[in-house]
């Protein structure tokens, strides 16, 4: 098998096998951190690669996307899924299309969200078939891309689960791999997500659950979104406030693991 086909095996694999966790990082020095930290597959983070960018989440084009993609693929082994945000389009054809360039350039899972970001959520059939071009084009691949299908109602002010629930189950029929819906609080939500449909179920890290409350709520797979980079960023906004007002430098960290890490 080649490198492409032996990641997309192995995340796949990681969805029938026991529960992971699936960090996200920001950019390829990251990504080899937490490589080296023990991880088995990686996700990017919109919001985090934006922020790279000097921009808020939704305001990077694919075409940035895919250097970012080839930047994480060629920096660790690990598969890695891509937060493709709704594929950059509003029609199926573009979820398709970006589907297919990360696939390209050698990711091996991906995300479509039911969300445009000019503000609004895509009416429950248009967001059906949006993931149903996203599988059609996975699925002339060669090896299997793991596409996860995003139900966005509980980021998007709108915190109704049956309806979630029903997009889901949709998104299920419509052939997604992995179902998604960021935003659920409690391990009670994310217990009815999962109660809900049959595929694998990813929840988003809460600071107010562990791992173990949500496996034992039923997800499979756990990611962060973009909270390692904002851990990241309030750490150097921290020093560097205390430097600017105190002239305090015993916040400074040290690169005494890079050796470790990158080496």
């Amino acid at each position: 098998m080649t490198s492409r086909e032996q990641r997309a095996a192995t995340f796949q694999a990681l969805h029938t096998g026991e529960p992971f966790v699936i960090p996200n990082p920001w950019d390829a020095g990251s990504a080899r951190v937490l490589a080296a930290l023990g991880f088995e597959a990686l996700a990017t983070t919109s919001s985090g690669f934006a922020f790279t960018l000097g921009r808020l989440d939704g305001k990077v084009t694919l075409d940035e996307v895919i250097e970012h993609v080839e930047a994480l693929v060629g920096a660790t082994d690990l598969p890695l899924s891509v937060d493709l945000e709704n594929g950059y389009g509003a029609e199926p054809e573009s979820a398709a299309l970006a589907v297919t360039r990360v696939a390209e350039a050698g990711a091996v899972g991906g995300s479509i969200e039911d969300y445009d970001p000019d503000g609004h959520l895509y009416d429950f059939q248009h967001a059906v078939e949006r993931v149903a071009a996203a599988v059609e084009a996975a699925r002339r691949f060669d090896w299997p891309f793991t596409l996860t299908a995003r139900a966005e109602n509980h980021l998007r002010g709108n915190p109704d689960l049956e309806d979630t629930i029903a997009r889901l189950q949709a998104f299920e029929a419509a052939g997604a791999d992995v179902l998604y819906a960021p935003g659920l609080e409690t391990a009670a939500e994310i217990r009815a997500v999962c109660a809900a449909v049959t595929k694998p179920v990813n929840a988003l890290a809460r600071r107010t659950l562990s791992f173990a409350d949500i496996v034992a709520a039923g997800a499979q797979r756990v990611s962060v979104g973009g909270s390692l980079t904002w851990t990241a960023v309030n750490a150097l906004a921290t020093a560097a406030t205390e430097i600017r007002d105190r002239g305090d430098f015993s916040s400074l960290g040290e690169g005494s693991r890079l050796g470790e890490w990158l080496g």
